[in-house]
């Protein structure tokens, strides 16, 4: 029996400018990386070497658009038949929940699919050079067909959760890069070591996608400094994979009922009533009360940031104090690991693993705070409301943009712990790490700036959030497949040029991080990163004065 669902989304999908951009945006882009690096000399290269370079940087590409374009329309999916008013329709007609879920999944899976035959020329052109098997191929789209399922799965489960589509979609790029990054990391520091956590790091982190690929490209594993690495990563992520896949399948479907529009919540219990250790807990939980009584706005304070803190869902005062002192701990987690890790290691080494986590908050969370400061106004119907006030324009944006800036800053803050304890450790360092607190400043500001400016071309959240993170993930990590790539058709200022945009690389390079050092990119990055913040904050300001005129 046909599942009608599996035609309608996929079709309707299909028919997207978006699908239709993604697919062509593949081809396009691998076609050229392997042109790139298609060797130009008459010469044969017997080892393979080179073919295994370009095989590289072509799976690393497809490991990235997977996981970055994949849960795109999943995570849409049911959270907008919820707002919509479709979903209970479907609830109330003869298909069972197990149907419908699959017919969401099947049409996602079948799009999945065809993204990935538009990369089969520049896989065939990959293996035409030698030096590559056909079991290399295999294991890399097997590998990637389950990374597929299983964030595809992950997206799903996400929708079924969220309330509206630009939160569906902040949520899952937040959980693609705990279970493709995040995880990877208690095995970087328990690595070589006997005993029950260094045996749940090994496992957890093989729940990722990225050591299996990394392990299939023949290139060792991910922050394996020297060690020699016995266990299998691949067979683990074969076994973990569809375990957590279809941990994801199940209880979506189980939350696909009358329930999922219910709203109530527990009344809970009393802190009176509580236990010793609960009352404490609640009383650091709440150390600010949220139900306390606000103070006016002062006469010098922007009204418009004011806004957005209080009606910003994880804006209140004591959400802020929750999540710096979330990051505060997570500080002081890398501080005893810097500690601990320097005499193995390195101070440089630690200090790019902390560089490399700083941007990924940025760049997770940016998004998620500046992608509807002009798109869900326009989408709520707030704008015109905010043009009737008597507050300029200029006022409006710098209290949206200030909200943002003093969240970052609030949050940035929080992590300096470990670069104070790697200053005691070696004074020597602290003109590298002032220097790198300027790359981290600078990467704030261009991600600010430049998601504010897309949420003013955008008139719907949901495009703007996918736009946002798109742009600052192209940026930080699809610009290390030349760094991935360097050796072969891309030498050295090849590489230097590309890196020389991308704010990460500059401060892995302030640190001195094995791989970087031999590059110049600072202070040439800080000038390329200003002019893109001045164009920001051009287009930013352009396209409100456009909104801002008279219908």
């Amino acid at each position: 029996m046909n599942n009608p669902i599996v035609e309608r989304e996929l079709i309707g999908m299909l028919r997207t400018r978006r699908a239709a951009a993604l697919a062509l945006g593949v081809a396009i882009i691998f076609s050229g990386l392997i042109l790139l690096k298609w060797p130009t000399d008459a010469r044969v290269d017997l080892t393979g070497s080179q073919a295994r370079q370009v095989f590289q940087v072509f799976g690393y590409g497809l490991l990235t658009a997977i996981l970055m374009l994949v849960p795109i329309f999943p995570a849409t999916s049911i959270v907008r038949e919820k707002t919509k008013g479709t979903l209970a329709l479907l609830l109330n007609s003869p298909m069972k929940p197990w149907s419908i879920f699959f017919g969401k999944w099947i049409g996602v899976l079948c799009f999945v699919l065809l993204t990935l035959i538009t990369s089969l020329p520049a896989a065939a052109a990959c293996f035409a050079m030698g030096g590559i098997s056909s079991a290399d191929f295999f294991s890399l789209y097997a590998v990637l067909a389950l990374a597929a399922l299983q964030f595809s799965a992950l997206a799903l489960m996400i929708s079924a959760y969220a309330n509206s589509t630009d939160s569906a979609l902040r949520m899952t790029y937040g959980a693609v890069l705990l279970l493709s990054i995040v995880c990877i990391g208690p095995h970087m520091f328990t690595q070589g070591q006997a005993g029950m956590t260094a045996t749940v790091a090994s496992w957890l982190r093989c729940v990722s996608p990225v050591p299996a690929v990394m392990k299939v490209l023949g290139q060792g594993d991910l922050g394996g400094q020297g060690l020699v690495e016995e266990s299998d990563v691949v067979m683990r992520y074969l076994i973990l994979a569809p375990l957590t896949t279809l941990a994801f399948v199940i209880r979506t479907i189980t939350m696909l009922n009358y329930s999922i529009f219910d709203k109530a919540r527990s009344q809970g219990v009393i802190t009176d009533d509580r236990g010793t250790a609960g009352q404490w807990f609640r009383r650091l939980v709440f150390l600010v009360d949220p139900q306390r009584r606000k103070s006016g706005i002062g006469p010098l304070t922007n009204p418009v940031m004011v806004k957005e803190f209080r009606c910003r869902r994880f804006g209140r005062s004591h959400w802020m104090i929750r999540l710096v002192a979330g990051c505060a701990v997570v500080s002081l987690g890398l501080t005893y690991a810097t500690t601990s890790g320097t005499m193995d290691w390195g101070v440089e080494t630690i200090g790019g693993i902390m560089v490399i986590l700083q941007v990924a908050l940025i760049v997770l969370l940016t998004p998620s705070l500046a992608a509807g400061l002009i798109s869900g106004e326009r989408e709520g119907g707030g704008w015109e409301l905010l043009q009737m006030t008597p507050l300029s324009v200029g006022v409006i944006i710098r209290g949206k943009l200030m909200s943002v800036i003093w969240t970052l800053a609030l949050i940035l803050c929080a992590t300096l712990p470990g670069y104070l304890v790697m200053i005691v450790i070696r004074p020597a360092l602290t003109q590298q790490v002032g220097r790198v607190l300027i790359c981290l400043v600078i990467t704030a500001m261009f991600s600010i700036v430049m998601t504010a400016a897309i949420s003013a071309l955008f008139r719907r959240t949901a495009a703007a959030t996918t736009a946002a993170y798109s742009l600052l993930v192209g940026l930080c990590a699809g610009t290390m497949l030349f760094w991935l790539g360097q050796g072969t058709r891309f030498g050295h200022s090849t590489v230097e040029a590309v890196l020389s945009i991308n704010p990460m690389a500059a401060a892995l390079n302030v640190i001195e991080t094995k791989g970087f050092s031999q590059y110049q990119l600072v202070p040439l990055n800080w000038w390329i990163m200003g002019g893109a913040i001045l164009c920001g904050l051009t287009i930013l300001c352009v396209q409100t004065w456009r909104l801002a005129r008279p219908q």
